[in-house]
This record gives structure tokens, C-alpha cells and sequence, in this order.
């Protein structure tokens, strides 16, 4: 949308090359590592697990937190995905870069549509989107 605040292209290429990325929801919760994956230009992670004390409930509570990308630590405000072709892509894009053996069980559970419903939009700090 325009006027919204977007990520620099090197900064999506850093989350397009990042493994794990750590995320805190606010300022004190702690930074929990998590899968990410970019769709459309864009940095999503999705929750495994939706406990009420995890990094997704406290997003869900306070939208402002920070991520931690590589030796940078970045603000950066979430949006719930309610889009189901987002949210497929998203599946889609977990697929592909987590594409080891290892990965299959933890890849095939993120489409479980429990876990579909904790995607989360990275946005920088202060954009609405």
C-alpha cells in the first residue's frame, strides 16, 4: 500500500538468507529463535506452539517488539496474516527453504490449521501495514 513503511531490499535479502531469527515481542520478553520466510517481498514466522507466555501471544498483546538479523537488532512491528493465499504462500515458501529431511516434520506441522492462524507480517516499526 502506499505510504507504508517497507523494509530496505538488503534487509529482505537478510531475512531471505537467515536460517533463524530471533524475535521479542515489547521490550522484555525474551528473543525466541524462529523459521522466516520472505513472500512477496515481505518477512513472515509463524509459531509452532500458540502457548498463552510464547513470542505469539505476546505479539498478539503488544505488536512492537524487535528481531534480532544477523549482528543487527531491528524494531519492528506485526500483523496477524488473515489472507489465505498469503498464508499459503507463506506454507509454500517454508517448504522450499527449509527443504531438508530434518525439517520435514517441523515443515509438514506448519500446516496443521492451527499453526496457519499464527502467521505473523514483520513490518518495520511505525508502519501500519
Amino acid at each position: 500500500m502506499p505510504g507504508q513503511a517497507v523494509f530496505a531490499d538488503d534487509v529482505i535479502a537478510a531475512f531471505d538468507r537467515a536460517r533463524i531469527l530471533g524475535v521479542r515481542a515489547g521490550a522484555t520478553h525474551r528473543f525466541t529463535g524462529v523459521w522466516v520466510v520472505v513472500v512477496e517481498g515481505r518477512p513472515f514466522v509463524r509459531s509452532w506452539n500458540d502457548k498463552p507466555t510464547g513470542w505469539f501471544r505476546a505479539f498478539k498483546r503488544e505488536p512492537g517488539g524487535a528481531v534480532q538479523l544477523g549482528d543487527r537488532e531491528l524494531p519492528v512491528r506485526t500483523a496477524i496474516v488473515r489472507n489465505a493465499r498469503i498464508r499459503d504462500a507463506v506454507t509454500a515458501a517454508y517448504a522450499a527453504k527449509y527443504a531438508t529431511k530434518a525439517s520435514k516434520k517441523w515443515v509438514d506441522g506448519f500446516r496443521e490449521p492451527s499453526r496457519l492462524l499464527t502467521t505473523l507480517e514483520l513490518c518495520p516499526s511505525g508502519s501500519g501495514r
